[in-house]
């Protein structure tokens, strides 16, 4: 395993953009655990002392923040078309069942993001998380990383977003709630289709559809508006009329203020691990899928843009509609007092074309 060599451009970087330290974190600060309980059997956790937690998005990046937190490396959710999944060949690590399995958990991410924060270097940008790998994943649940996060973002009133598959979101909601009296806040939740047997098999470790859904409704009957990120749309097997007709519909039932589709993309890591999947799922589907994704990691410019007016059209029917640049997703408006400075509410959804390239954002 390495984990040495890995840089980090952080918030203390100098002009030049070197590192303050040479490296995320060093070989004698990880100390291996496993649990012996039936949530955690299987998985192995690497604990680590980051030196930095707040990671900058590549400048060329069309993401609406510059800034992520990522308390965690690998995903016990097991998500077969996660883009992250290329991410864990950094530390020589497995990208198909080793994601799954070998976790790396920033266990002083809290600390360190509260001095970070503190640094005169920051400017109070947007934060977002939950755009590499989930915060919200089943080993939150014992490490309790983000009541910290979300701790330190409040005593700074920096504006951050989250977006979860997981329903451990609302553990938190007394904190989210503080959180929004003094800055802005934007929470999503992730649900791609509502087929109770795809999710099965391709989302194996996620809570299923409706309780992710039921997240969406509990949120908003305590005042918190959270849309909805329709991802991923996977070809030929959710994307059916009348199954794209039950998500949006389903979405607009638990009261999500927003949904946005996101189409099924395919980089080098996920794509192999996901392939391999559908020729033992779906064998049929091989050949269907190798001539879509032919350019590439994206489906078709015309198959996407369908997807999306039908999402929309349907969601326009409904009664709700796709987040837009600029448009406020806040809990409820902000203390006049809050320090000025601070970014504009922005939305956690992932720009495909940039989330997983090899850089600070998915380094961390």
């Amino acid at each position: 395993m390495r984990w040495e060599n890995l840089t980090v451009r952080s918030a203390d970087s100098d002009d030049h953009g070197r590192a303050a330290d040479p490296a995320l974190f060093g070989a004698d600060a990880v100390v291996t655990r496993t649990f012996d309980t039936p949530e955690f059997r299987g998985i192995t956790f690497h604990e680590v002392r980051a030196r930095s937690i707040l990671n900058r998005v590549p400048g060329a990046s069309r993401m609406p923040f510059e800034w992520t937190v990522n308390p965690y490396r690998g995903c016990t959710h097991a998500c077969v078309y996660c883009f992250a999944r290329k991410t864990h060949g950094y530390l020589d690590l497995d990208t198909g069942i080793g994601f799954d399995t070998q976790i790396v958990v920033k266990v002083n991410a809290p600390e360190l993001l509260r001095r970070q924060l503190a640094s005169r270097r920051w400017q109070g940008d947007h934060v977002a998380m939950g755009t590499n790998v989930d915060c919200y994943q089943r080993a939150e649940g014992r490490y309790r990383l983000m009541p910290g996060i979300i701790s330190a973002l409040t005593e700074h009133a920096n504006p951050f977003s989250i977006l979860t598959k997981g329903t451990l979101v609302l553990r938190d909601l007394d904190l989210l709630t503080r959180a929004a009296r003094v800055t802005d806040v934007g929470i999503s939740v992730s649900v791609g289709f509502t087929d109770t047997e795809l999710w099965r098999t391709v989302e194996p470790g996620t809570p299923a559809p409706e309780r992710r859904l039921d997240v969406v409704r509990t949120l908003g009957e305590h005042g918190i508006d959270c849309g909805v990120l329709m991802a991923p749309v996977v070809p030929f097997l959710s994307d059916a009329p009348a199954q794209l007709r039950e998500t949006v519909r389903a979405i607009a039932a638990a009261g999500a203020t927003s949904v946005t589709p996101l189409v099924l993309h395919l980089r080098p890591g996920a794509r192999e691990w996901f392939m391999a999947w559908l020729g033992r799922h779906h064998p049929y589907l091989v050949r269907r899928y190798e001539r879509l994704y032919a350019e590439g990691a994206y489906a078709p410019t015309w198959y996407q843009r369908r997807i999306t007016r039908q999402v929309h059209e349907l969601a326009q029917e409904y009664g709700i509609g796709p987040w837009h640049a600029g448009q406020a997703r806040r809990i409820r408006p902000a203390d006049p007092a809050r320090p000025t400075g601070t970014a504009a509410p922005t939305s956690a959804t992932p720009d495909p074309a940039s989330v997983d390239e090899p850089t600070q954002l998915t380094l961390m």
